[in-house]
């Protein structure tokens, strides 16, 4: 299984915390976001849409999606779920986790920063204004969320789900110096993710060698 990845891709992150967290061998393909390589015609002919994560499964198939990734590796590789066994409680994860894949991650993804720079000519501090506005607006509901059912992760004390969505995105808002105050359940998971040695194998700053 070999696993296309960007360093600081929050999408490509949730992918190495699902197979690291699931204990899946894989290996890591490096795809520099920076240098364009998501662009080159190798790269266009496994994922048309030019993005990070692309997962090559043993039999030459490629899948594309964090989330779809995820959903596929758990259904496929049951031990260590990621997934309640609860349907309404799954319901739940998949929304908590659409919150940051739907609602805060498009918003402030590169290539939307880096539109707001070339067609309106936003310079860095309204661009950081940008990104903290809707850092803002998605962690004051998933703070809120995470009273119902957080322990020392987001669903009680073993990772999930929400951990594998949660943890890339608080790292984005800390590296653009977002104001974590009001987020304290937030971050006191972010700091018991830390604390697991599959997790820290997974985070950019143990990848970035790679690149």
């Amino acid at each position: 299984m070999e696993l296309f990845s960007y360093f600081r891709s929050s999408a490509a992150f949730r992918v190495r915390l699902a197979l690291n967290l699931k204990g899946i061998p894989h290996t890591i393909t490096p795809i520099s976001l920076m240098k364009g390589e998501e662009q080159s015609a190798d790269y266009l002919a496994l994922n048309p849409q030019g993005f990070v994560p692309a997962l090559r499964l043993d039999n030459g198939r490629v899948l594309t999606q964090s989330q779809a990734i995820i959903e596929y590796l758990e259904e496929t590789y049951p031990a260590k779920p990621l997934f309640a066994a609860d349907p309404i409680v799954r319901a739940e994860q998949r929304a908590f986790a659409a919150v940051i894949a739907c609602d805060i991650h498009p918003l402030n993804n590169l290539r939307v920063l880096n539109d707001l720079e070339q067609r309106f000519g936003a310079g860095n501090e309204q661009k950081d204004l940008w990104y903290r506005h809707w850092i803002k607006e998605g962690f004051e509901v998933l703070e809120g969320l995470l009273q119902n059912h957080a322990g020392r992760f987001t669903w009680g004390d073993t990772p999930s789900l929400g951990d594998v969505f949660l943890l890339p995105q608080t790292f984005n808002a800390l590296r653009f110096n977002v104001p974590m105050e009001a987020y304290p359940t937030i971050m006191a998971i972010y700091h018991h993710c830390l604390e697991l040695p599959e997790i820290v194998a997974a985070t950019p700053a143990q990848q970035v060698d790679a690149f």
